[in-house]
């Protein structure tokens, strides 16, 4: 790996938090972007971030933090955004400077709402950034157990298979461990798809289904994932894999999943809106649901779990009884 390669990280949640941690192990500098003044500042004085991972002690000698995005982008060579796939077309129009010449990689698990379109065909196609300059950081992984300096194990995939080894690499460390792969279409969408299948499992869980019933779910889960993303990009890769399967169990099962804590609330019977009001954090699978319904009504892949979630969140249908429903259809 060069060491003038330059990286910055955008966005200031759980999810950047852990990301600059992995790279300043690695790294003797990265750029760290994020809107809230008060955290910056925070950061700088103690060390850590308020509001997430506050447990994760920096070295501030290695961050260049600012709340200036083009300033972020102009210092890398390699841009990883880590924000909610919701607010990242608001954040890409303050930009000035050009990503025509970054090597970009997305650690976010969602659509983007604008363009239904996952993070890296939105890149592709709205600002026309090759796919061989795009790149997927994806799990299973979550946040909090980076924090916690808990092994764990990260896919990282891009067309170029040199720019996904220097990813790894920068991320790579004690307890993280990194694989790359080429199908960077089908791990992004297989990281937006299990956000679903976590708000299913916690719906099934608010509703009063258990352990029994959730694995049934999880198993045909995987299959309709498989079916969806044949649909969307046919290729040679293996369902079980630790960046489809693996990453669907840790978010389906991890009292760390916030899409599961989501689906659990609406399953306990609380509105959609009221459930996003008491999460602290942006449920991806919120939006994934929605886009993915959609897209699979040109697909026509068999998705009665995906459905049946849409009917629950979009229809405002009885989550009683449209899982009651779905039980019928899971073997």
């Amino acid at each position: 790996m060069s060491e003038n390669l330059k990286f910055a990280v955008i966005g200031g949640g759980s999810w950047a938090t852990a990301i600059a941690k992995m790279l300043c192990v690695n790294l003797s500098e990265i750029a760290w972007y994020m809107r809230n003044d008060a955290a910056i500042e925070h950061i700088q004085k103690y060390k850590h971030n308020p509001n997430y991972l506050s447990s994760v002690e920096f070295d501030t000698k290695k961050l260049k933090l600012t709340n200036n995005i083009n300033e972020a982008i102009e210092y890398a060579d390699y841009v990883i955004f880590a924000i909610p796939s919701a607010f990242l077309d608001a954040e890409l129009k303050n930009l000035t400077v050009s990503l025509a010449d970054k090597i970009i990689f997305s650690a976010i698990k969602g659509i983007v709402p604008e363009t239904s379109l996952i993070v890296g065909e939105h890149f592709h196609i709205q600002y026309d950034i090759p796919y061989y300059n795009i790149g997927v950081i994806t799990g299973p992984c979550h946040a909090e157990e980076v924090a916690l300096e808990r092994l764990s194990y990260l896919t990282i995939a891009c067309g170029d298979p040199d720019k996904a080894s220097i990813v790894a690499k920068s991320l790579s460390g004690n307890y993280i461990k990194a694989k790359i792969s080429d199908d960077i279409i089908g791990t992004e969408y297989a990281a937006m798809l299990k956000n679903i299948y976590a708000i299913a499992a916690g719906i099934a869980h608010g509703l009063g289904y258990g352990d029994n019933f959730q694995s049934v779910m999880m198993s045909n889960g995987i299959r309709e994932m498989k079916k969806f993303i044949k649909k969307v990009h046919k290729m040679k890769r293996n369902i079980n894999d630790s960046a489809y399967l693996g990453d669907l169990l840790v978010t389906g099962y991890s009292v760390f999943s916030r899409n599961r804590m989501f689906g659990n609330m609406i399953g306990k019977g609380y509105t959609v809106k009221s459930a996003m009001m008491e999460m602290s954090m942006v449920a991806e699978g919120y939006y994934a649901t929605k886009s993915a319904y959609k897209l699979n009504q040109g697909y026509g892949a068999h998705t009665p779990i995906i459905d049946a979630v849409y009917a629950v969140l979009y229809e405002g249908k009885d989550a009683k009884s449209v899982f009651k429903k779905l039980t019928e259809s899971l073997d």
